[in-house]
């Protein structure tokens, strides 16, 4: 996930900052509505779709969980069966097998150690099989609003590509992002980042003459 020749100009904190803010204004004005594209009703939902997106597409985990809701619709259903009942509802998502596992595991715990609920601790969330920062994140802020930017390849890419951070690692890009951007905007940059990263700044050719955010970026295409 590390940076690799990038042209960024040396600038001050305060300079950066007030580059983010304009940042920040841009994407508030191409992105008024921005949030998750993973479809759920509810923190459970949510969890459950944050994990199967690991290593997957949103599209391929919106396919997989209409149905596997139906059949599994709250932690005490998915925490009565087993992996091998849920495997084949997310068989075309990767590694399946092993988040069919870690699914039935969280459902268990969430029953055993939390009522039945999504904790909105993110060290409790962090204890349960198959989540890590980024999903405990994740869900902290879609759910709840608790403040937060998570960090998945798209955002990096953001980051870096727009001289924000140099970090190699999402917890500590997050955390400078967080240092830049307003803290009761947190949690909006984060679905706007992905979402520019997802159908404009992409990784192979990214859209430079359609970017909002072009004159802030050092490294366009066409500079």
């Amino acid at each position: 996930m590390a940076p690799a020749k990038l042209r960024c100009p040396r600038e001050s904190k305060t300079k950066k900052r007030a580059r983010a803010l304009r940042i920040l204004q841009k994407l508030e004005a191409a992105y008024p509505q921005a949030r998750t594209e993973l479809r759920h009703a509810n923190p459970f939902q949510l969890l459950v779709a944050t994990v199967l997106s690991a290593q997957a597409t949103d599209r391929s985990v919106n396919e997989a969980t209409p149905a596997l809701f139906e059949r599994f619709p709250t932690p005490e259903a998915l925490a009565a069966a087993t992996p091998e009942e849920v495997e084949p509802y997310i068989r075309r998502i990767g590694l399946y097998r092993t988040k069919a596992r870690n699914l039935v595991a969280l459902a268990r715990r969430l029953v055993a150690e939390h009522g039945g609920e999504v904790p909105r601790d993110k060290q409790a969330l962090m204890a349960l099989p198959g989540v890590g920062w980024k999903t405990a994140t994740v869900v902290l802020g879609a759910a709840f609003g608790v403040p937060g930017i998570a960090v998945d390849t798209h955002l990096a890419r953001l980051a870096h590509r727009l001289c924000l951070s140099r970090a190699g690692t999402p917890e500590k890009i997050g955390a400078e992002l967080e240092e830049l951007f307003p803290r009761e905007k947190w949690v909006f940059v984060h679905h706007a980042l992905i979402l520019h990263g997802r159908y404009v700044c992409t990784a192979r050719k990214p859209k430079c003459d359609a970017c909002v955010l072009a004159d802030d970026c050092s490294n366009r295409q066409n500079a």
